[in-house]
């Protein structure tokens, strides 16, 4: 795997000067020629599938739908019965239900009552909708043309075959995925075990909630972000804590932290400066892939390996503000994080809109500007910006319904440009 050059600290000299930023496209190859833990299988309950990653196929026990069934409210019938060009007068012979099938035999010019999912009689190959046909007297009166063979039936066995796979493995199981497992009868599923994610914050600026403001400081909310984003991705989340300025201690959060995680995530220290020391203590204890990205927000976001561990342990260095962090995570590390959980990935969704206002762009960059949706009377979406895209303003995240994505060839936008617009709601 292609990487750009390490760092290395030399005690007593200058820092060697940073790698030049690489693009996103070629952050993103080079995050997935990271190699992915071996995650033991473990079988769970139904109702703590949510959000796991299937270990194997979940195979369907029987036919689904089990027997051909009615596919609307109605009249099930011979079609044979029907003469042709003409209308058809047909005698009611009983009545099948959801769950109370009809038992008889349908008499030569019959026809049953049937409701929706209620089992076809044996002797009846459609079924006509109550409102297209006349009832009275005991008989219903169908014209000519109506229905034919197989019309509003639901066959047996059409959506999923016995001994069929329901749900393929590696599937990071969504609601639906639950009602499929519970309709098939299976309350139990096999899935890998979770992806332990230690993530832990560095400065010696940053405060936990409930401690007093020096000046100078500030709140950690890196941390929270963190746990909430893993957490809604399935990940087991491990809280490393807030670690201070000094090499010996980030070291030694790293090595604790590397014993129980499959990947470490930190958020501050990745930069150049004299206390940012994550990123030389990156290239000591292990490799670098990457240090910087040519994004913003997001720019110093590193990427590597420690080896002085049990094992290797990926390591995402995220940038300290708090835009940067979320940024960070949507555009690269949540792909990152759900191939290394065993999950099949999916290109991310996104929509076309247009921009409501003019915006300035850099070329040779991309750029994630927060915006809100509105949608037009035509149908199509319009994005507006929060404003002041500083990295560090959260509420702007807090109110944005998603990211603008303005594309490295992307120069100046004017308003009502089509651009890609990447929802907060459809991520995992």
């Amino acid at each position: 795997m292609p990487t750009n050059p390490t760092l290395r600290h030399v005690p007593g000299s200058a820092s060697t000067a940073p790698p030049s930023p690489i693009p996103v496209a070629q952050a993103r190859q080079l995050l997935a020629g990271l190699a992915a833990p071996a995650l033991d299988p473990v079988e769970i309950g139904l109702h703590e599938g949510l959000q796991r990653v299937l270990a194997a196929d979940l195979v369907a026990p029987f036919d689904v739908p089990p027997h051909d069934n009615a596919a609307m409210d109605g009249y099930a019938l011979r079609s044979a019965d029907l003469l042709a060009g003409q209308t058809t007068r047909l005698l009611l012979a009983g009545h099948a239900l959801a769950g109370h099938s009809f038992g008889g035999r349908l008499p030569a010019g019959g026809c049953v009552r049937i409701t929706t999912g209620a089992v076809l009689p044996a002797d009846c190959d459609c079924v006509v909708p109550q409102e297209q046909c006349r009832v009275g007297d005991g008989a219903i009166e169908v014209d000519a043309g109506v229905v034919a063979a197989g019309s509003n039936v639901r066959r047996r066995g059409e959506d999923l075959q016995a001994g069929s796979a329901a749900l393929r493995a590696g599937r990071l199981l969504r609601a639906a995925d639950l009602g499929l497992a519970a309709s098939l009868g299976i309350g139990r599923l096999p899935v890998l075990r979770r992806l332990r994610v230690g993530y832990l914050s560095s400065g010696d600026e940053l405060r936990s909630i409930g401690q007093a403001l020096d000046p100078g400081t500030l709140y950690d909310s890196n941390r929270h972000t963190l746990w909430a984003m893993l957490n809604r991705l399935g990940c087991e989340a491990l809280d490393l804590g807030l670690v201070p300025d000094d090499p010996q201690r980030i070291e030694a959060a790293l090595l604790r932290g590397s014993e129980a995680a499959d990947v470490i995530i930190t958020s501050g220290g990745m930069g150049m400066g004299e206390a940012d020391h994550l990123s030389r203590t990156l290239a000591r204890l292990g490799s670098i892939s990457f240090c910087q990205v040519e994004m913003r927000p997001g720019r110093p976001l590193a990427c590597g390996t420690l080896h002085h561990a049990p094992r290797p342990v990926v390591l995402v260095g995220l940038p300290g503000n708090p835009v940067a962090v979320m940024v960070a995570f949507y555009v690269l590390v949540r792909e990152l994080l759900l191939r290394l959980m065993g999950a099949r990935v999916a290109p991310m969704p996104t929509l076309r809109v247009r921009s409501a206002q003019p915006l300035r762009k850099r070329r040779g960059r991309t750029e994630y500007q927060r915006a809100t949706l509105q949608r037009l009377e035509d149908g199509s979406w319009q994005a507006r910006s929060t404003g002041n895209q500083g990295s560090g303003i959260l509420h702007s995240m807090s109110q944005a319904d998603g990211l603008l994505v303005l594309a490295p060839e992307q120069g100046d936008v004017a308003a009502g440009d089509w651009l890609d617009f990447l929802p907060f709601e459809a991520l995992a």
